[in-house]
């Protein structure tokens, strides 16, 4: 009986804890939103623009002068994987420094400290779903119609949240004993554009002949499924192959328990390092 009542007591403590954590989440993405557009003329306008404005520059580069595609509606293709690939980029570079400026908070308050990479992922979702408006005026001016396979967005997106909060909570608690993580996560952010098929596609490895484990290491990339994915609701205008599907999956259950444990076999040093 005694157990039973301490387990009853726990239930509301517990409830009480994860509602505070859910709370510090809120104000924390509200805090980045309102510091990324501070003192900015264009203000959240310009989470509409820079995809736009990105799109066309690399649209007119690629189609014109390097003649480097023949995908139809080019401009969508383009623009939808520079999003998703963009919601990827800030979320785990953002999440890699998470622990690290949280240091003069996690000081001074008692807070769960896998907040912080969260929080940053959040946050990204958040300039990620501004950056649909940009989507939407692209199809808009080429007349290019949503069909019900839009609905593929929202496995997309929600897997690609699990995958960017398991790197975040990787990096960001590697970070905390090897600086070095800052700087070479973007140098592999950048190897890592160039390796998925954003401003490309597939075709140009098939029509060179390129060795068939060049094109397996390319589909084997997670944010090539998650872009494949992205791209099936919203440009092909169809489903997903099952392999993209399980692949996205893997991805995402494979980086977020790595992240979890170590993670979790890490953090109580962090109060040592940052």
């Amino acid at each position: 009986m005694t157990q039973k009542r301490a387990q009853k007591a726990e239930i509301p403590h517990l409830a009480g804890h994860y509602a505070k954590d859910g709370f510090i989440l809120q104000q924390l993405v509200n805090k980045d939103f309102k510091l990324r557009y501070r003192r900015s003329v264009l203000g959240v306008v310009w989470s509409v623009l820079n995809p736009l404005l990105m799109m066309i520059v690399m649209s007119f580069v690629f189609s014109y002068f390097l003649r480097g595609s023949s995908v139809e509606n080019y401009p969508l293709y383009l623009i939808v994987g520079n999003v998703t690939f963009g919601l990827m980029n800030e979320a785990t570079s953002t999440g890699l420094r998470s622990i690290i400026d949280a240091a003069p908070l996690l000081k001074k308050v008692r807070v769960d400290r896998w907040v912080f990479p969260i929080q940053k992922v959040l946050s990204a979702v958040v300039n990620f779903a501004l950056s649909l408006i940009a989507v939407v005026i692209v199809m808009l001016f080429f007349r290019i119609a949503p069909t019900w396979h839009l609905a593929w967005m929202i496995p997309a997106l929600l897997l690609l949240m699990v995958f960017c909060a398991g790197v975040s909570l990787l990096i960001g608690a590697l970070a905390v004993f090897f600086r070095d993580m800052i700087h070479l996560w973007s140098v592999l952010l950048t190897a890592w554009t160039y390796l998925t098929p954003i401003f490309w596609d597939m075709s140009l490895l098939t029509n060179s002949n390129a060795p068939w484990i060049v094109t397996a290491v390319v589909k084997a990339n997670p944010m090539y499924n998650y872009i494949d994915m992205m791209r099936c609701a919203i440009v092909y205008q169809t489903s997903p192959g099952p392999t993209v599907i399980t692949l996205a999956v893997l991805w995402a259950i494979l980086a977020l328990v790595i992240g979890v444990l170590v993670f979790r076999k890490t953090e109580h040093k962090f109060i040592l390092y940052i």
